[in-house]
């Protein structure tokens, strides 16, 4: 049987460009009950009276900016500003690079368009067990984050072959700059998809999780990022779980805000924020998330272990055979799914 740690996508199920409607996407229910196929648009048929939808509110940033290291140009993506004022950062060789630059030594520097500039600095473990990253400190006038709104473009892979505006890297929920990569699972919604969540007694509540970028090494496990869980957030989560509803997390980022923000000895969840390394899996299921909207994550990725500690491994190794079986398409402009243990 395929696992999700070992299946081979098919080139042409890596969706390449944003869909015509957002809401058109399919929508693969996976259950105990078995597998649906439908519209993202009727994600509120599947759901129930009580139950509560948390959205990621973090918005994209164009984080990728052209670069030049040692007289060869680059392309630098930046990952997660840390609280010193450094970026963590990945150099990557221009073009459709399939990884990093090799040969970077602490201390050079990356000279970026309009004269800004990036020294890239070890002075410090790189973040949680990744080698492609570094941590830089910006020579930026303004600001890292108002360079990249004048000078910097959405981080594209080479699975999309054209260059698209920031506003298809953005969801219905943005409000906070921050992120590296649009917490894409939360991109199906419309405002008629949340009115008919909210017509039919389903609540929607709001965390924050910035998300670093997602070119990690097969295995690697993410990152360090920066997440705020509301109280207010925290307070809908607790009474729902009391009341006997379900909590859906739309995406792995929203999942790992809400378990970070979980007490270890109760489960409650508390109104928290700062930086969570947490990796979900066999070591430590999920406490508060019932139930998860995500995209198609790529073989290996280590999103899949989330998933895995929230629906179960047997459950999430169906929905992936049928995905593929079906011909659902992948990445951040693809398909989505459901997933209700």
């Amino acid at each position: 049987m395929m696992t999700t740690l070992d299946f081979v996508l098919p080139p042409e199920l890596e969706a390449s460009e944003p869909p015509p409607a957002r809401d058109g996407v399919r929508l693969l229910v996976a259950s105990g009950e078995g597998m649906k196929h439908a519209r993202f648009g009727q994600l509120g048929e599947f759901l129930a009276p009580g139950d509560l939808v948390v959205v990621n509110t973090s918005a994209t940033l164009a984080a990728a900016a052209d670069g030049s290291w040692a007289g060869a140009p680059v392309e630098v993506h930046f990952s997660a500003e840390l609280d010193d004022g450094s970026w963590v950062v990945e150099v990557r060789p221009a073009g459709a690079a399939a990884g990093p630059v090799t040969g970077l030594r602490p201390g050079e520097v990356i000279t970026l368009d309009a004269g800004a500039g990036a020294t890239l600095v070890v002075d410090g473990p790189q973040p949680a067990g990744q080698a492609r990253l570094w941590r830089a400190r910006p020579r930026i006038d303004g600001g890292v984050q108002a360079f990249l709104a004048r000078h910097g473009r959405p981080i594209r892979y080479a699975y999309v072959p054209r260059s698209w505006p920031l506003a298809q890297y953005q969801t219905v929920f943005a409000r906070e700059p921050g992120s590296a990569e649009m917490p894409s699972a939360g991109r199906p919604f419309t405002a008629e998809v949340i009115t008919d969540l909210i017509t039919r007694g389903v609540a929607v509540a709001p965390i924050v999780l910035h998300t670093g970028v997602s070119s990690q090494e097969a295995g690697e496990p993410p990152q360090p990022e920066r997440f705020r869980v509301p109280e207010a957030t925290a307070r809908l989560v607790n009474s729902t779980r009391q009341a006997g509803g379900r909590v859906i997390a739309v995406g792995t980022t929203v999942t790992r805000a809400l378990e970070s923000a979980a007490d270890a000895a109760d489960g409650m969840v508390r109104g928290r924020h700062g930086w969570t390394g947490l990796v979900l899996g066999p070591a430590r299921p999920a406490r508060v998330v019932t139930g998860l909207v995500t995209g198609w994550h790529a073989p290996g990725a280590s999103h899949l272990a989330l998933l895995a500690a929230v629906a179960g491994p047997a459950l999430v190794d169906r929905a992936y055979a049928e995905a593929v079986r079906m011909g659902y398409r992948w990445h951040e402009f693809g398909d989505s799914c459901l997933l209700l243990p």
